[in-house]
């Protein structure tokens, strides 16, 4: 863990109900994202990724537009994506868009690379699921190429050969950062470490000191293949409020349901009250509470997994965006001076 701690947010713009209890417009919802994005920069936030979707529930399929507004309205946090779905885009634009992106921040932007949790993207632009990894690793590759700036020259079987082919516009101080998301795969682990990029972790059930195996992988796998050490960090989801009754009264209506949706269309189970309330205790993967409580988990998970970074994903179903709002400024202005005074403290 380096000493600059670092602690981003994540959102998929999931739809959120208005004042008077009905579904807001994807709309309306992408605009609340850019004043939330907006008021994590002024409580001192590092980053917010914002992630790619294509279904009616969530709001952005198209995250570098969303960025780029946040990027024209903040001083200082970084924008990214949270993931990209490389596997149904093309790389060479996805450098593009934020290479474009790095230059309207003045150098703020991260693209974090993923295969995606969900397929929707792949019927809607005509790839084949069959193709489910080699699409990944063949674009990566491109990726990888292409980010370096130089003239590429590549070949493969997904999409056409290039031959010394310029790629614009080129980032104005070193390399894109890029970063690859890992849901638990060990190949993927050792894939982001074969190309000596930073990983992250999506954590969303379970114990998070679970994934120590995989942090262990990646550490290890670097130093096989030669390449310095890189970031890790993790990507949870939670909800804080002014106490720990007040955050569970809020969030196992909505944040339960809506985990239990996806549960239910993945071929799971629906969760029981029960199975929540051990997701949100002290070694379960939901960081749900008073910033005491969440700014304690994180310090478990920091430490035990020797993270970089901490992207906590505030938005989990349809919760109200004031609501929302308050979470984030409970989390910048109370839970990450919280988790800095326990680390240094040796909490």
């Amino acid at each position: 863990m380096s000493n600059a701690l670092e602690f981003g947010i994540d959102t998929f713009g999931d739809v959120t109900p208005g004042p008077d209890g009905t579904l807001k417009s994807h709309a309306q919802v992408i605009r609340d994202v850019v004043e939330e994005g907006v008021l994590a920069d002024q409580v001192g936030l590092d980053f917010i990724g914002i992630g790619e979707h294509h279904r009616a529930d969530y709001s952005i399929s198209a995250p570098d537009t969303v960025l780029t507004a946040i990027a024209a309205k903040t001083e200082r946090i970084r924008v990214g994506s949270a993931v990209t779905v490389l596997s149904s885009d093309d790389p060479i634009r996805v450098f593009q868009r934020f290479a474009t992106i790095d230059a309207i921040s003045n150098g703020r932007a991260e693209v974090i690379l993923g295969r995606g949790s969900f397929i929707e993207s792949f019927p809607l632009f005509g790839y084949d699921l069959q193709q489910y990894e080699e699409l990944f690793e063949e674009k990566l590759d491109l990726f990888m190429k292409v980010r370096e700036q130089n003239p590429v020259t590549w070949s493969g079987t997904t999409r056409r050969s290039l031959t010394d082919q310029e790629v614009f516009p080129h980032v104005e101080n070193g390399l894109l950062p890029a970063w690859i998301a890992v849901g638990g795969s060990p190949q993927s682990v050792v894939r982001a470490a074969g190309y000596g990029l930073p990983l992250m972790l999506a954590i969303i059930g379970g114990d998070p000191l679970a994934f120590k195996q995989f942090t262990d992988l990646y550490r290890r796998a670097l130093g096989e293949f030669g390449k310095p050490l890189q970031p890790v960090g993790v990507h949870a989801p939670g909800y804080i409020a002014e106490t720990d009754e007040q955050a569970m009264e809020d969030s196992w209506p909505l944040i339960g349901k809506y985990f239990s949706k996806i549960a239910l269309e993945r071929g799971g189970r629906a969760m029981g009250e029960g199975q929540f309330r051990a997701q949100v205790g002290p070694e379960g993967a939901y960081f749900i509470g008073s910033p005491e409580t969440v700014a304690k988990k994180i310090v478990r998970v920091v430490k035990g997994l020797d993270l970089d970074r901490f992207d906590f994903k505030y938005a989990n179903g349809p919760m109200e965006h004031g609501k929302l709002l308050n979470s984030l400024e409970l989390y910048g202005t109370k839970v990450v001076p919280l988790v800095r005074e326990m680390l240094h403290d040796g909490a």
